[in-house]
């Protein structure tokens, strides 16, 4: 006869309690209570899958690891706990590890379809990665830059809408506005167009160092923006409320532009016109979702696909590669999409110097890995990233980057935020996020911060704007449940 103890009571009771939260998607405080059932009963293994749920809609893939083995370690039989891992190995482009739980989830759950579904998709993408570096392996992977001949390629009469000028290979104001009224209207460009514009962007970005100096313009103001994650609608509204780029209005926009929005084609695009227009005026920092691997799992790929073809995406891809990993704004502020680093003593020639196009894919540690992936934290030190990826830095982190380089604060993005930004570290590290009600269903604002001549900060938040009924991962085939989306 099993007896319940008083402390395995107050556990169900929190449990409920955080199952409540969960349902009205506060997260946050759905893991603090369940964590509180946890300390009362640390022998349930599904108190550990439901917090891990929470990490991963709070993008916290190494917690939900962590919650998995525990989860696990107390019933080894627990599939739920091999579907979470499998999650958030996914969510991180581990796709052999997460492989090796959905092959479990599979055989335990045979009449599962969706099970198997994902299962096939996820060794689908093995077997595809398996091949493409067999084949580098084999013999010199040509650049698709190289193997392109826009010449040949022809724009039929019916082609209605904006046109580069082919001898001069420019383009103008006019283009990019009649670009953003197209994409407005749901119409792709032109596929030579869309090669253009990237190629042009591509060779661009291949001359620039991994660090970039940026200026405020005199006349004007350079506004920061952090992710905006394929929301082309609310992308867009920044322009519209806050000032298109111009010779006088600079902007930076600090990485993720694609993947879970199902417009990241049309932002990116946009983008890259605005860049090749305003050289000096338009700044792009590569993102962790500006790789390969992401790419895969939420949903450019896909989109890219969709929309254009498969070696548009591997453009994008050789483009994204060779985007720069921070900037620096008037020699006082440290701008890059993610954050610190895993030892002390890192100067801005060091990052000028990462080889990034040499090593394209970030990897899992180091450098270029850090800057893409790391977030801040409260306490001081440095501790495991909750993402799984990058590490945790506190305010003494920071102030020791600060001091070591010459400069006053941080700007990053790469988080979500309730208001869009946040001020933390004693005012030195900012997080601003450009993407409003994320995914169609965080409700959080927008932010970007506007920075005079003076230097100046002004921080401005903004609501979600309407967009045409095209739920974010579209084109993220069977990613998406499994990612709980």
């Amino acid at each position: 006869m099993t007896v319940i103890t008083d402390k395995q009571t107050k556990a169900e009771e929190i449990k409920n309690e955080a199952n409540v939260l969960f349902k009205e998607k506060k997260y946050p405080a759905a893991v603090e209570k369940y964590t509180e059932a946890i300390k009362e009963n640390p022998n349930v293994a599904s108190y550990y899958t439901n917090r891990a749920f929470c990490h991963l809609k709070l993008e916290s893939y190494g917690y939900a690891i962590a919650d998995s083995d525990s989860a696990l370690a107390i019933d080894p039989n627990f599939t739920k706990a091999n579907y979470r891992r499998a999650s958030a190995n996914m969510a991180l482009g581990k796709f052999k590890e997460a492989l090796k739980d959905l092959r479990i989830v599979s055989k335990r759950a045979p009449s599962d379809k969706d099970a198997k579904a994902k299962f096939d998709e996820c060794a689908k993408i093995v077997r595809r990665i398996e091949f493409e570096k067999a084949i580098e392996h084999n013999e010199k992977k040509r650049s698709v830059a190289d193997s392109l001949d826009i010449d040949s390629i022809a724009v039929e009469a019916s082609y209605d809408g904006p046109r580069i000028n082919e001898e001069t290979k420019k383009i103008d104001l006019p283009f990019v506005q009649a670009l953003i009224q197209r994409f407005k209207d749901q119409k792709k460009i032109h596929k030579k167009y869309a090669f253009m514009i990237v190629l042009a962007i591509r060779e661009y970005m291949m001359e620039a160092p991994s660090l970039i100096e940026v200026s405020v313009p005199k006349d004007g103001q350079l506004t920061v923006c952090g992710d905006v994650h394929g929301q082309f609608y609310d992308f867009i509204n920044i322009f519209q409320t806050n000032g298109f780029p111009s010779e006088s209005h600079a902007y930076l926009f600090n990485g993720d532009f694609v993947d879970r929005g199902s417009f990241s084609v049309e932002v990116i695009l946009t983008l890259f016109s605005y860049k090749w227009l305003y050289p000096q005026r338009l700044y792009l920092a590569r993102g962790n979702h500006e790789t390969d691997n992401m790419n895969k799992v939420y949903g450019f790929e896909g989109e890219v696909k969709a929309k254009f073809s498969e070696m548009m995406f591997n453009l994008f891809s050789e483009t994204f590669n060779a985007l720069p990993l921070s900037h620096v704004i008037e020699h006082k502020i440290f701008v890059t999409h993610g954050g610190l680093f895993s030892r002390d003593g890192v100067t801005l020639d060091e990052i000028k110097k990462i080889d990034r196009i040499g090593q394209g894919q970030p990897g899992s540690d180091g450098l270029m890995c850090e800057l893409l992936w790391s977030d801040p934290q409260p306490e001081m030190g440095r501790s495991a990233s909750k993402r799984g990826v990058g590490i945790q830095f506190g305010p003494d982190v920071t102030k020791d980057f600060l001091d070591t380089n010459g400069l006053d604060m941080i700007i990053r993005s790469h988080e979500v935020k309730e208001d869009g930004y946040v001020i933390e570290h004693a005012g030195k590290c900012v997080t601003v996020f450009s993407a409003p009600n994320y995914c169609d269903t965080v409700g959080n604002k927008g932010a970007l911060i506007n920075i005079s001549p003076d230097m100046k900060l002004d921080y401005v938040t903004f609501d979600a704007v309407p967009h045409p009924s095209v739920k974010p991962m579209q084109y993220a085939s069977q990613f998406s449940g499994l990612l709980g989306m």
